[in-house]
């Protein structure tokens, strides 16, 4: 009878340390997890803040494609008329 109750005794605690090994895995998981959520958090505003930044810069360069293309047909104009002056 005590070879019984020891052994169910080391039975329990065999698995009230499995259980605690289990609980401080998944707790480390979570933590780990909670971590790179927030590392990602932290990259993705640092995107959006330069994306901010490059905002009026992109506007900017889009006007100014604009006006070379303007430039681009005043030249073709220039030259059609160059050309039909000198027949």
């Amino acid at each position: 009878m005590l070879d019984q109750s020891a052994s169910t005794t080391l039975r329990q605690a065999s698995d009230f340390r499995l259980t605690l090994a289990i609980l401080l895995t998944l707790v480390l998981q979570a933590i780990a997890a909670l971590l790179w959520v927030g590392a990602a958090a932290q990259r993705l505003d640092n995107l959006e803040s330069e994306i901010k930044l490059q905002q009026p810069i992109l506007e900017r360069m889009a006007r100014i494609e604009t006006q070379v293309a303007a430039v681009g047909s005043s030249l073709d104009r220039i030259e059609n008329y160059i050309d039909q002056e000198a027949k």
